[in-house]
């Protein structure tokens, strides 16, 4: 990775349906030998896909919430079952197992608190295993999702 790599990255994500004429001019280059470079990073796993970001609240999810789980077991099984069950919940956007006081961090969008209520009760609550959870509700994001990138 060098810093035209770099700038090519971060032409893709200001906008990923750039053409390639118009990320080469962002980053001096003509569009073959930009896109040869954007197929190697491809092809290398650094840049693993395009996607759609989408607005929540325009979609009616006008809340986040972090939700912090504690598993009663640690055992392979049971942190693939809990992962699996996460993936069955739609309203899970996010989800981690991380080191410290709890085994989890969960983001889950929901429309606002009685829809939260609801999902607690009619699918977190029904997931064996859980022993304990702390939920704090975003009041402003203040930065998205992102790999830093080197300045250039």
């Amino acid at each position: 990775m060098n810093k035209v790599d770099i700038a090519i990255l971060k032409a893709l994500v200001r906008n990923s349906r750039a053409s390639l004429q118009e990320i080469g001019a962002q980053v001096g280059l003509s569009a073959t030998p930009c896109w040869n470079r954007i197929k190697r990073m491809e092809e290398s796993g650094v840049i693993e896909g395009y996607t759609v970001r989408l607005n929540a609240e325009a979609l009616g999810y006008a809340d986040s919430v972090i939700v912090q789980v504690t598993l009663d077991s640690h055992t392979d099984s049971t942190l693939e079952n809990f992962g699996r069950a996460l993936e069955e919940i739609p309203e899970v956007v996010e989800a981690y197992l991380v080191s410290g006081d709890y085994d989890y961090y969960v983001r889950i969008a929901v429309r606002d608190t009685r829809d939260y209520e609801r999902l607690l009760r009619e699918r977190l609550y029904k997931i064996p295993g859980i022993r304990h959870s702390k939920s704090s509700f975003v009041l402003r994001r203040l930065k998205s999702a992102g790999v830093p990138l080197e300045a250039t």
